[in-house]
């Protein structure tokens, strides 16, 4: 496993989602930080680029752009609750769906 490997598991895995539980960011979950963080890296819905079934995806990403992933991950850890829901509305929208709503709105 890369370095770049490494550090989007971490950010995925282990730092987003305690830094969603702390602040109450719009999403929580490991599964929809890899989501966003994916869908940016490939500018639209991941499976539609990448494929499913495959092994896990970020492990078919280019090394641009695992390194773009990575780089957004940790710019959400860095801006917080704004940033994660604009790029998870961005992530929805490429889905046909709707943005959610802030926690507590």
């Amino acid at each position: 496993m890369t370095d770049l490997e490494d550090r989007y598991l971490a950010l995925v895995r282990d730092e987003l989602p305690a830094a969603a539980r702390h602040d109450g960011w719009v999403i929580r979950n490991d599964h929809c930080f890899g989501r966003v963080l994916l869908d940016d890296a490939v500018g639209g819905c991941w499976y539609d680029v990448l494929g499913r079934g495959k092994g896990a995806a970020f492990r078919r990403l280019e090394p641009g752009q695992l390194a773009h992933a990575v780089e957004q991950g940790e710019r959400m850890l860095r801006e917080g609750a704004d940033t994660v829901a604009a790029l998870d509305a961005q992530s929805l929208a490429w889905r046909g769906k709707a943005p959610k709503r802030p926690r507590g709105a």
